[in-house]
C-alpha cells in the first residue's frame, strides 16, 4: 500500500493527515486546525486527535510494510502523553519493532519542532490478516 492510504481513511482526512516517504521512512503531518484544540485555555492539542495521528500513523506504516494485507486492526494501544501539543503541526513517525504471522507490534512517535522531543508515543499491536 501507499502513503495514499490515509486517502482512503475518513478520519484521516478529517483530521487532514498528510503523508510523505522518504527512503521508505513514512512521516505522517497532521497540520494545525482550530478544531484540534483540546484546551482553549493554553490552547494546547485535543489528545483525541494526536493519539488517532499516532495510530493511524502506525497503521499506515504497517500497511506500507506488508502490501498483501488488509487494512491492519488494532487489539491493544497504550498512548503516552508526555508534553501538551502546541497549536502547530505534529509530525508522526512510526515503527515496526516485530511483525509474525498474525500480529505486529508497533511503535510511534509524534513531535512538533524536534524530534528528540516527542509530545506523545504510542505502543500497539495490531492484527494482521494476508488477502488471498
Amino acid at each position: 500500500m501507499s502513503p495514499e492510504l490515509l486517502d482512503r481513511i475518513p478520519y484521516a482526512r478529517f483530521l487532514g493527515l498528510e503523508s510523505r516517504l522518504e527512503d521508505d521512512v513514512l512521516t505522517v503531518v497532521m497540520p494545525f486546525a482550530d478544531r484540534l484544540i483540546g484546551n482553549p485555555l493554553l490552547p494546547a492539542l485535543h489528545g483525541g486527535s494526536t493519539a488517532a495521528l499516532l495510530e493511524l500513523t502506525a497503521v499506515a506504516q504497517v500497511a506500507l510494510a506488508y502490501p498483501r494485507l488488509h487494512l491492519p486492526r488494532p487489539i491493544n494501544a497504550t498512548v503516552s502523553y508526555l508534553r501538551s501539543g502546541r497549536p502547530e503541526a505534529v509530525h508522526c513517525r512510526a515503527r515496526i519493532l516485530r511483525a509474525g504471522r498474525r500480529v505486529a507490534h508497533v511503535t510511534a512517535e509524534a513531535w512538533q519542532d524536534d524530534p528528540d522531543q516527542p509530545i506523545a508515543g504510542l505502543t500497539a499491536n495490531f492484527l494482521l490478516s494476508y488477502t488471498e
